[in-house]
């Protein structure tokens, strides 16, 4: 059997070693299962740790199974009468432990580890419900995430697992908690967590229950899917266009341009969307802000120690960046070429650029943010949008994901997501639209992402 979870994000490294530092039995009293911490080691770079919940089944399992992401290997017990043959298997395919994991949130349980105690709870507000329906709710596994893994209840709650175990409280828990308690009604409500505690003190977060808000999927697919009806009239129509010039100024001298008579005809109602989007993120930056007396949320001003780190970090980007692009550029597509060596070109002032950060004092607030915003975290649902997966881009250590920050990073996060989309047909991303039709849509992709989003 090869074990390749998708969750597991040193694929790219060389692994030299794999030790269960830790186990949890769970139930305690007649375990189905454990819940183990791996930790990986690198022949280059830091360790790592994983959450990996083992099962293990005696005898053949189904082909399901078998030949499933589930297994892990084939493994020999010893016993009394001999030797018996059997699979481990990754418990959160197993639906018995799935049900498990919800039944202990709703009792508020506490199991017992080798160096700590593993909490489970709900919110109050969720107990009761979660009790009724609890034992009826079906669980059936969601095949869409990447560095985690998220189970379905019903249509009721979503359960997530967070497969990279780190010392501290997850930024998905801690904000998803204060926007509950705020009563903000564009998030999944927090119905419960999973977290264990140390004996030593540390804290880790290892899941997250919340309350399932019917969706048509996510912001992405819908952008692609209104960009294929889009793209679809530029191939009927190429010449349309290719008259309508480019709006011109960066997207904050736009947000007070009108927006041209040509793309409402082009784009419809999707500029609105676009709009409520933007008062969406607003709202939640507004949310995010409003509790001066919770320290971890109380915003606070860019001093000047923030900024010289700001301004030491951009300078790291730059000092890896632009040497990769530099022995990249002739490489680049005939289009894209001019603006790599404009860049290099003006390499020096680029650096002086970042001098602004560092030396001037900034007025506005440094507030908790969402930390990786795009169009994959925000659900459509028909009529409006729902902002999901607060932990922060996952890359980044626990402790730099929670670091507040200008809440127009999440802004620009946004606008580089609706890039993204914009540019999809050219990889064949974008419903109805083959990559070889990219030249002929190019002027309109270049269209598409200019418009102002406010």
């Amino acid at each position: 059997v090869e074990f390749h979870p998708l969750w597991f994000g040193g694929k790219a490294r060389i692994m030299q070693g794999l030790e269960i530092i830790e186990s949890i039995p769970i139930p305690q009293e007649d375990p189905l299962a454990v819940l183990a911490m791996v930790r990986v080691e690198y022949t280059e770079g830091e360790s790592e740790t994983y959450l990996l919940p083992l099962r293990y089944l005696p005898g053949e399992p189904s082909a399901d199974f078998r030949d499933s992401p589930a297994a892990i290997a084939k493994v020999r017990v010893k016993q009394k009468n001999g030797e018996q043959e059997g699979f481990l298997l990754d418990a959160m395919w197993d639906r018995e432990f799935q049900k498990t994991l919800l039944a202990s949130m709703t009792k508020n349980r506490r199991f017992n580890g080798p160096t700590g105690d593993l909490i489970t709870g709900s919110l109050k507000q969720f107990r009761r419900e979660l009790t009724q329906a609890g034992t009826h709710l079906e669980p059936s596994l969601l095949k869409g995430e990447q560095s985690n893994t998220s189970v379905l209840f019903g249509d009721q709650y979503v359960l997530k697992l967070y497969r990279r175990a780190e010392v501290g409280v997850n930024p998905d828990l801690e904000i998803s908690r204060f926007l509950t308690k705020a009563g903000f009604p564009h998030s999944a409500p927090l119905a419960g967590s999973i977290e264990y505690q140390r004996d030593n003190g540390d804290l880790f977060t290892f899941g997250i229950l919340q309350k399932f808000l019917k969706n048509e999927g996510d912001a992405w697919k819908y952008t692609l899917d209104v960009l294929g009806q889009y793209y679809e009239e530029a191939l009927t129509h190429p010449s349309q266009i290719s008259g309508a010039p480019l709006p011109a100024g960066s997207p904050i001298f736009l947000v007070d341009q009108e927006i041209p008579q040509v793309a409402h005809e082009l784009i419809g109602p999707y500029l609105e969307e676009a709009r409520l989007l933007g008062l969406r993120t607003g709202e939640l930056h507004a949310v995010l802000a409003s509790n001066p007396e919770e320290p971890d949320f109380a915003p606070e001003p860019f001093s000047e120690f923030y900024r010289r780190g700001l301004y030491q970090s951009m300078l790291g980007t730059a000092n890896l960046t632009l040497p990769l692009l530099r022995s990249q550029v002739k490489g680049l597509s005939d289009h894209t070429q001019p603006m790599a060596k404009q860049i290099l070109e003006q390499e020096s002032q680029l650096r002086k650029r970042f001098l602004s950060v560092r030396d001037r004092k900034i007025k506005g607030s440094r507030i908790r943010c969402h930390g990786d915003f795009h169009l994959g975290q925000v659900l459509y649902t028909g009529k409006d949008f729902v902002i999901i997966d607060f932990e922060g881009e996952p890359a980044r250590p626990l402790n730099v994901r929670r670091l507040k920050e200008s809440p127009l990073r999440d802004v620009a996060g946004m606008l580089r997501s609706f890039h993204y989309a914009a540019q999809a047909s050219s990889i064949g991303l974008v419903p109805g639209v083959r990559p070889e039709d990219s030249a002929t849509l190019e002027p309109w992709a270049r269209y598409c992402p200019s418009l102002p989003i406010p």
